[in-house]
């Protein structure tokens, strides 16, 4: 029984850090780009809290160079505030992706990271990395 548990508190840090803590998915709408050309698709992220703790979560995309995450073409990566995730709660958060005129035709790989924080955003526990593939075409 560590200090934690005279004082009724438990120490959730150890549990959170071993176990995979989110279930992600993504889906695009509509599910393709068009090559050469300013176009545009919504990414939607689904992120489920598989632990028994609540968290708080965020997420980071990121895009290749040749897509980007505003109309400008300069941003690659985003962050997205969650919140307080429940235990077995999940939440859908949504980000534009853009092609431009030097996009080529292909398969594109984006990342997503899902972040554990405790006390605020700066500290972090654990995370989920998934990749997913947007085609150009």
């Amino acid at each position: 029984m560590g200090i934690f548990g005279l004082f009724g508190k438990k120490d959730v840090k150890a549990d959170l850090g071993k176990a995979l803590p989110y279930a992600i998915t993504t889906a695009f709408t509509p599910y393709r780009l068009q090559a050469n050309t300013r176009s545009n698709a919504t990414l939607s992220v689904n992120v489920k809290n598989l632990t028994n703790e609540p968290v708080m979560a965020s997420i980071v995309v990121e895009v290749p160079d040749k897509l980007s995450l505003d109309q400008t073409g300069f941003s690659k990566q985003k962050e997205i505030r969650i919140g307080m995730l429940g235990p077995n709660e999940q939440k859908e958060s949504h980000t534009d992706i853009y092609s431009g005129v030097g996009t080529d035709k292909g398969e594109y790989t984006l990342g997503i990271t899902a972040f554990v924080h405790y006390r605020d955003y700066a500290h972090v526990l654990n995370a989920a990395k998934k990749r997913t593939i947007l085609q150009v075409v």
